[in-house]
């Protein structure tokens, strides 16, 4: 599964949303099996067919990135939002302007009351996580959600280079 995860990076989510694997202690997998024993444990499925739809997530995982100069491009027009989810202390050290922090206050206001068809854009650090959250917002609605590609350490390097760039330990 090691090398399922890292070869399809959304691979646990499609397992998750397709077959309720791997989203808890009761349905997980350790990285050293295969996807045949994990398919043959959750009642016997087809690897090939489990493996298609981890691909087919990957395809729409990439229509969901957007590139850094995109995004600069829609935020300097108005067009969207900007949702920074990374920790307080991440975005309190460095931060895009116009970003607004997801915390708990934020998430409830966004869930009761934001259009749900304006774009929002998700931002972490390296756009690893930003693409869990999309699909959260997407589970709740919101129908324009975009994840910037490469995050924050990405816009760091295509298009504000005085961006400090900062590694986490």
């Amino acid at each position: 599964m090691a090398e399922v995860l890292e070869a399809y990076p959304g691979a646990q989510r499609a397992l998750f949303k397709n077959y309720h694997i791997g989203g808890c202690a009761s349905c997980g997998f350790r990285p050293e099996e295969t996807l045949a024993d994990v398919c043959n444990r959750n009642g016997g499925l087809d690897p090939e067919s489990v493996l298609e739809n981890v691909r087919a997530a990957l395809e729409q995982d990439e229509r969901m990135m957007i590139a850094p100069w995109q995004t600069k491009q829609l935020l300097a027009s108005g067009d969207a939002d900007l949702l920074d989810i990374r920790s307080r202390e991440e975005y309190e050290a460095v931060r895009l302007e116009g970003a607004q922090l997801l915390d708990q206050a934020m998430l409830q206001e966004m869930l009761a009351g934001r259009p749900k068809d304006r774009l929002l854009v998700i931002v972490d650090h390296k756009g690893l996580r930003s693409l869990d959250a999309a699909a959260y917002f997407a589970g709740h609605g919101f129908t324009d959600v975009k994840c910037l590609r490469g995050g924050i350490d990405a816009w760091s390097t295509e298009v504000d280079p005085t961006l400090p760039r900062y590694t986490l330990e």
